[in-house]
């Protein structure tokens, strides 16, 4: 299990998530509800650099996201 942290709002709000999938080009992200949640955001995996990211697709508790270019 990783967990990490999605950084927002011009880095002024965070939240955790626990990762259940990740890929070269994106993740399966858990989170406690997802509502609130906007679609970019910066995922901070422990050990790497944040990653922009676009949710891809929406649930209850978990969303995909795709990888975006950095910078």
């Amino acid at each position: 299990m990783i967990v990490a942290t999605i950084v927002y709002d011009g880095g002024r709000s965070r939240l955790d998530c626990v990762v259940r999938n990740l890929s070269e080009g994106g993740a399966k992200l858990e989170f406690a509800t997802v509502r609130g949640i906007p679609n970019n955001f910066d995922l901070m995996v422990p050990g790497h650099r944040p990653q922009p990211c676009r949710v891809a697709w929406r649930a209850l508790k978990e969303m995909g996201v795709q990888f975006l270019p950095a910078g």
